[in-house]
């Protein structure tokens, strides 16, 4: 176990840094800087406690029993819950932040807790945040056809630090390296599962922010000629090619459409089915995929820049997520494909 514990804790940190330079990018969270900076900041908390296991049952050195550890463990449940909570309650995005204060109660007062009961508290105070998080997606269960697989993953991830926190509140009566080693594994395991899905779906926090948005919101729609403004924007889309602009934003897009920002999220949803970022990036995909056909000289990444991707990363994130495939094998199979014929 302990090897395993070791092999996962530099996995962990591996991935922690991929997440923060691929997924918390400023462009997937342009209007949410507070969810970003938490997102950040439990990365941070996570490699910390990680750092600390392997100090303990590598280098025999007990950091896990220093007053640091123990924070860092009160720090992980806010952290997580204030970056998660504009994304699932953006609803509640007005609330006073004086009131969010409340969540910072737990780290100021680990410091004068007894050391036998600082850990089972933190782990306690963990299981409470996680069925604020059960109860948030239970609300989002009609919009699971959205995120079907995704919602697998993270309820994996869920069943993992519900599992922690049992073993938490048990910690005494386990062997100390049993314990952090099982724990180590735990938070591996968790990255691991948290990269699959950020890999399946590279701008998930965008779509599920949109999609509760428009799950929870009063229908805005009822004074819309909801066909005229979807033959509106497919218009800007075939004829102005608007989806090309690597600056088009939802309050963008509304605008020249003649809607509210959460009426154009509304209608998207509700009769497309989709995000505005998954609508864009499959009118990116669509007219890249018939540029990579008809114009085989032009280079991999000035079709992606062309149709309003921002840089080779951002599309072939996107390529992959939605056709399962690179631009180049795309291009090479289609190719291919014209020969035979």
């Amino acid at each position: 176990m302990t090897g395993l514990a070791i092999l996962l804790v530099g996995y962990s940190l591996f991935s922690a840094l991929i997440i923060a330079l691929t997924h918390f990018r400023s462009e997937h969270y342009r209007d949410q800087p507070v969810s970003r900076a938490m997102g950040l900041l439990l990365l941070l908390a996570l490699s910390a406690l990680q750092a600390a296991h392997f100090a303990w049952l590598y280098l025999d050195r007990e950091w896990v029993a220093a007053l640091p550890y123990r924070m860092i463990l009160f720090a992980v449940a806010p952290a997580f819950y204030m970056f998660s909570r504009p994304l699932l309650r953006p609803q509640a995005a007005s609330a006073t932040r004086p009131a969010l204060l409340v969540h910072a109660l737990p780290l100021l007062i680990c410091p004068f807790l007894p050391e036998t009961s600082a850990l089972p508290l933190a782990f306690l105070v963990g299981a409470g945040y996680m069925l604020w998080l059960a109860r948030s997606l239970f609300r989002l269960r009609h919009e699971r056809a959205h995120f079907h697989l995704e919602l697998l993953l993270l309820g994996g991830v869920f069943t993992i630090a519900i599992g922690v926190s049992g073993l938490g509140l048990v910690q005494a009566s386990l062997p100390d390296r049993l314990f952090f080693s099982l724990y180590a594994v735990a938070i591996g395991l968790a990255f691991l599962l948290v990269q699959t899905t950020l890999v399946l779906r590279p701008q998930l926090s965008t779509e599920v922010r949109e999609t509760v948005q428009a799950a929870y919101a009063t229908s805005t729609l009822n004074n819309v000629d909801c066909d005229a403004m979807l033959a509106r924007l497919e218009a800007l889309m075939t004829s102005e090619r608007i989806y090309a602009d690597p600056e088009l934003s939802l309050p963008g897009l509304a605008g020249r459409v003649g809607l509210r920002p959460h009426q154009l999220s509304e209608l998207l949803n509700a009769r497309l089915g989709k995000s505005f970022a998954r609508y864009l990036r499959e009118r990116r995909l669509t007219a890249a995929k018939a540029m990579l056909c008809d114009e085989p000289s032009a280079s991999v990444l000035s079709v992606g820049l062309s149709v309003g991707f921002t840089s080779q990363s951002n599309f072939y994130d996107a390529f992959r997520e939605i056709e399962g495939t690179t631009p180049g094998q795309f291009r090479k199979l289609n190719a291919r494909r014209g020969a035979a014929r």
